[in-house]
């Protein structure tokens, strides 16, 4: 929408806003003929309005771009879902992959975090005239909100000191941002394992899927029917949650969180109910009529909000059901504590037994001390090792081949002949080495580790240092990701850490972690990346350099990657 001016002037404004004006007018927003702000690409600026605007029928979105050199339109974009609950959305062309859940009078239930944000003031306007979010800081903060070429949302600050945008939020941030990975009345907590589980009252709709393929995506169906009939329904109370989605659910601003619940109960479809607004004990009321879908749990318990799911009786928390719970796990914990006592009985048994087969043993090791120790290798429980041997495999204790020191002295790595040196990463697959079949099955072993590592683990741990020398091959070239001495534990709802000593191997580090100390999952995918480019060409990424323009081997990859030469493997 613009206005005709006499007198046209563009003016760049100290907000970032590029604005067009009369210049015989005064400066106020209302003589803006047009303005940028109307208009936002992939970056949101304080001040700015994302949503829509039914005065001026404008509906302003962010759009990424296609990559960090290219500025045209992505298939990534944001913008403000209005229907149901006001909420803003992220898509990937057609698809819904992220939401920020409803506003609640505070925040968007789904980023609980923006209340800690200190010399930030949060807007979020719904009326007859617009629906729209914004935000202003203090003088002194500068942010912007940016959604990236790789679908990403980022919240930034400037940083004088270092010149540099430091990112103080993103999302997605985990996998329970994923909209629909749990299904229908099923919710999502990160910091279970899995990850998805139904609400109280309801059970898996695939079982099979669910418990062997952890695929919770069919969600969950109620164990009891409601009957609206008899009054005898009630409502589980599900805390800390970003609310489900409500592109479907109604909204009554004007009603008392008692008469949301009451208008609830008297409607046979109403399936769950939450206040429109959260502050002063609550008010407003949201209804949902049809499945809840995108539940989330948090495990901070100043995050979230209250969500009341209804239930039939006999499926909600009541004394009278509480013997029947209790007698329901008799037989289950009789048989573990049962099965417990069994373990620990056989596992006394191979202790003793053990300890016999070592007592005779010595007995007949010095009661034949004139026969050659060779002959009984195979009845010794280790195999004895002459100092030449020991020598030789480790290059005569050459340096290279210390891995540390513990409590008993230096510790060296060994192997029983040349061939079988952890080197043969760093050799070509053409060579003598590992072929490729083996150098992807390594990859994947390591890819496997790490996601249990992130994901599956009950803790999520970082390793921070990942790197050729960190990895293990057994006999059968399986990996195993070792020396955890640097890793770090996550707990709750954390995702990123931020320290001033910065630990690891240079080569290996992601930037953010090298140069500012912040990490993260993606520190360990950064440094997987690097592990796996030495994987597949043989060459090291640090003290490797090319000779086409004395590059590492970071700098190499990218660059045959955009030239499309050839392999990497073929140097």
């Amino acid at each position: 929408m613009t206005t005709n001016v006499s007198n046209p002037v563009a003016q760049l404004l100290n907000t970032g806003n590029l604005v067009v004006r009369d210049a015989d007018a005064d400066d106020g927003i209302s003589t803006y003929a047009w303005q940028g702000f109307d208009y936002p690409t992939d970056t949101m600026l304080a001040g700015m309005k994302v949503g829509v605007d039914f005065v001026k029928r404008l509906n302003r979105t962010l759009t990424a771009w296609t990559s960090d050199s290219d500025p045209s339109p992505s298939t990534y974009n944001s913008m403000m879902e209005v229907h149901g609950d006001p909420e803003l959305v992220l898509y990937a062309g057609s698809k819904k992959v992220w939401r920020t859940g409803p506003w609640n009078g505070l925040r968007f239930s789904g980023i609980p975090g923006t209340l800690t944000y200190t010399g930030f003031n949060f807007s979020f306007i719904n009326n007859e005239q617009e629906i729209t979010y914004s935000f202003n800081t203090s003088s002194s903060i500068l942010s912007k909100m940016t959604l990236n070429h790789s679908g990403e949302i980022q919240r930034s600050f400037w940083v004088e000191d270092s010149g540099t945008w430091n990112v103080m939020w993103y999302a997605p941030i985990d996998q329970c941002d994923t909209i629909r990975l749990c299904g229908p009345f099923a919710s999502c907590n990160p910091n279970n394992s899995p990850v998805c589980d139904c609400i109280q009252g309801f059970t898996p709709k695939s079982p099979v899927k669910w418990l062997y393929g952890r695929d919770a995506t069919d969600g969950c169906v109620r164990k009891t029917k409601l009957d609206c009939k008899n009054g005898t329904e009630g409502f589980h109370v599900i805390s800390n949650t970003k609310l489900a989605d409500t592109l479907n659910a109604s909204v009554d601003k004007n009603l008392s969180l008692a008469d949301c619940r009451t208008k609830c109960m008297d409607t046979c479809s109403c399936t769950a109910y939450a206040p429109a607004d959260v502050r002063n004990g609550g008010s407003g009321c949201i209804i949902w009529t049809s499945e809840l879908t995108d539940l989330r749990v948090f495990t901070n318990v100043a995050y979230g909000q209250d969500l009341y799911v209804r239930l039939a009786a006999i499926d909600l928390d009541q004394s009278s059901t509480a013997s029947g719970k209790s007698s329901k796990w008799v037989i289950p914990l009789v048989i573990i504590l049962v099965s417990m006592l069994l373990i620990f009985a056989y596992i006394g048994y191979l202790i003793w037994k053990r300890r016999k087969r070592r007592q005779s043993r010595g007995m007949q090791v010095s009661n034949n001390s004139s026969h050659d120790l060779k002959n009984h290798g195979n009845d010794l429980e280790l195999p004895l090792l002459d100092f030449g041997t020991i020598v030789s495999a480790t290059e005569n204790f050459s340096a290279d081949n210390k891995l540390g020191e513990g409590g008993f002295g230096p510790v060296y790595k060994g192997a029983a002949s040349k061939e079988r040196k952890d080197s043969w990463f760093m050799s070509k697959p053409k060579e003598e080495g590992l072929d490729w079949q083996t150098r992807f099955k390594i990859i994947m072993g390591i890819a496997r580790g790490l996601l249990y590592l992130h994901q599956d683990s009950r803790l999520r741990v970082i390793h921070r240092d990942l790197k050729t020398s960190n990895i293990l091959l057994d006999k059968d070239m399986n990996p195993k990701i070792s020396d955890f001495g640097t890793a770090r534990i996550f707990g709750g709802d954390e995702v990123e850490g931020n320290t001033k000593k910065v630990v690891g191997t240079y080569g290996y580090m992601s930037p953010e972690y090298a140069m500012d100390g912040i990490f993260s999952q993606k520190s360990d995918v950064f440094s997987f990346g690097v592990l796996m480019l030495e994987i597949i060409t043989g060459k090291k990424n640090r003290g490797v350099y090319f000779a086409s323009a004395h590059t590492n081997l970071l700098d190499h990859a990218s660059m045959e990657f955009m030239e499309g030469g050839e392999q990497l493997a073929n140097g």
